[in-house]
């Protein structure tokens, strides 16, 4: 399959194909097949953070604030592995110097 370019922002939890539709932070190459799986973890990045959200506003005694954190953070990381696997030279070198990939 042909890899194109898109435009992804965490921070707007979006895939673009248009640099100039809305901001984003990253650059990658990536097939439609790899497109669709990375627009899935962005929307259920989203979900993690609301199901995170209501957890906080309405605790539970017994679930310590580590717990609720831990599947986000894990979700997070795995959305900024595969930006990094599929980032373009130029999002590769960001990552690098901003310390993304000495986390990952």
């Amino acid at each position: 399959m042909e890899k194109r370019t898109f435009y992804v922002s965490v921070q707007g939890r979006s895939l673009l194909e248009d640099p100039g539709a809305a901001a984003y932070e990253w650059e990658v190459q990536a097939t439609r097949q790899e497109a669709d799986t990375l627009s899935h973890m962005l929307e259920q990045l989203g979900e993690k953070e609301e199901s995170g959200f209501l957890a906080f506003t309405y605790p539970w005694p017994d679930t310590p604030e580590g717990d609720v954190n831990r599947s986000y953070d894990s979700h997070l990381n795995a959305l900024y592995r595969e930006i990094y696997r599929l980032g373009t030279v130029k999002t590769r070198a960001q990552m690098e110097r901003s310390g993304f990939a000495a986390q990952l």
